[in-house]
Parts: C-alpha cells; structure tokens; sequence
C-alpha cells in the first residue's frame, strides 16, 4: 500500500525498508513476512534495501507481532501529482479495480464476521472469483499494487517518458480508508465534489456479503471500504480515451467509468440499488 500512495504523487518506487518486532523471535514465520515483502517489492520494481528485526519479550504475548515499513519514491518537480488547480466540473473518474478490501475497514469487518457467527476457516460463504477456499483468505487476499497499471501512463520505467494523454490526468486517488467518500475529496478543489454511480460496476461477492451479513447502509459502505475499486483517476473529459489506452498498454482492460466532477463539495452517489439486486 505504500506504493500505491507515492505514485499518486507521480513517483516511481525507489525502495522499501520493514520493521518486525516480537516477543521472541520465530524464524520461520519472520522468514514467510518478509519473503511477502520481497514478493511485494518485485510487483512494485522497487528494493528491499533493509529492516529492523526487534524481540521485546513483555511487548508481546505469545505469536503475536508488529509489522510496519515505508517506501520512498522519487518523481520530477514538474510531473508531481495532483495538479488541483487543473480539475474541472466535467472531468471523468475512472476506476481501477481492487483485489479485495486492502487492509482497510478491519474493525467493521471484525464486527460483521462476530455478528454473523461466521467461522475464518469455514468455506468462503460466497462466491470467490479468485477460489478462496475460506473467509479468512478472502479477507486476507493481498492489496493490489498499481505500479505495472500505471507506468505507461506515468513513465515509471527507466528512461521513458510520459504517455502522450498524461496531461490530462489530473490527479489519483487511492482509496484506503474513509472509502470514496474521504478520499476523492482531497484532490479536488474545495467548491468541486464528485458523484459517483456504483452502478458502473457489479458490487463483489465479498463486499456484497459484508454488506448484508453486517446490516451495512450502501453509503456507509462507501465511507469504509474501496468497494471494488482501489485506485481512482480523475481525467479531462476529451483525454479519456488515450488514458485507457495508456492503461491498456499496463494491463489495464477492465477500467470503471464511475462518475464526474461537478459543482459542490463532497461526494454524492447514485445507483445504490443495484447493490440489493
């Protein structure tokens, strides 16, 4: 997720550094953490240059430990992200798809699972497109990693350029906690907000189970969770069609056209009863 983070600022990831801390050091599972981290930092073509190993017995109980990193990226001054000033009413969002609830919105989840007597290592309770065989995995699919997407966009790679339609991308949006509804904001200029249709795209299997099993209000479900999509864009109208091009070229087929900007601070929805179809 810390890569995702600096490239809507434009960057490209340089290097990624961990922290693991316990109460006694378990070399097999401190093994697996970071070999997750690597496998990480080969999706996001940065290093893993270093961490920090800490035992502190009276810390920590038991298996129980600490897991924490950041990432530094570096991008030029004049292709720094998000360009505010440049955003319009009638600029298009355009949504790229999310893996799964990407660590955010735990504590309902937590919540949801207790209120539905649902069982971690019971049988995915609903259809997984990715074939988890229990919640717990499904729950704990990895957070998708946007830097392969948006490369060509942004010209991450060495020695390229940016694509052609980069000028009309206005800003990115990632969204983590707070959901749509905290995070588009912040790229927008105060007097514009956005609307967004959920219609645009189906409501996953398991967002659509938390939904039901917590009893969760369709906009509180977009104020703590991504939905189905992690990574928003906000594009100039007439350069929509070379930005999907240029996601495209980064694998990127399947892109949500989700709403607008328009006038009015916030972000209003339309399209929820889709969800209870």
């Amino acid at each position: 997720m810390s890569v995702n983070d600096l490239l809507v600022q434009g960057a490209a990831p340089l290097y990624f550094l961990d922290y693991f801390a316990c109460s006694k050091l378990d070399v097999p599972i401190a093994s697996a953490v970071v070999a997750g981290v690597a496998a990480g930092c080969r999706q996001s073509h940065c290093g893993l240059i270093g961490g920090e190993t800490a035992e502190m017995p009276g810390m920590y109980e038991g298996d129980d430990y600490d897991l924490a990193g950041f990432a530094v990226g570096a991008v030029e001054r004049e292709l720094l992200l998000p360009r505010v000033n440049a955003v319009q009413a009638g600029d298009v969002l355009l949504g790229l798809r999310s893996s799964g609830v990407h660590s955010n919105g735990f504590s309902l989840v937590r919540k949801i699972v207790e209120r539905g007597a649902a069982q971690l290592s019971a049988p995915t309770p609903f259809a997984s497109p990715k074939g988890h065989a229990t919640l717990a995995e499904a729950l704990l699919e990895p957070t998708r990693i946007y830097v392969d997407a948006l490369s060509p966009l942004l010209g991450l790679a060495d020695g390229a350029a940016p694509h052609a339609s980069w000028k009309g991308l206005r800003a990115l949006s990632h969204i983590t906690g707070g959901g749509f509804t905290d995070n588009i904001p912040r790229i927008l200029p105060a007097h514009l907000g956005a609307v967004v249709d959920v219609s645009a795209w189906q409501q996953p299997p398991l967002f659509a189970w938390l939904q039901k099993v917590g009893g969760v209000e369709a906009k509180e479900m977009c104020r703590t969770f991504n939905c189905g999509i992690g990574m928003v864009l906000v594009v100039a109208k007439e350069s929509v069609e070379g930005v999907l091009e240029a996601l495209a070229q980064g694998g990127e087929k399947d892109v949500v056209t989700m709403g607008t900007v328009q006038e009015g601070a916030g972000v209003r929805y339309t399209g929820f009863e889709s969800w209870s179809s």
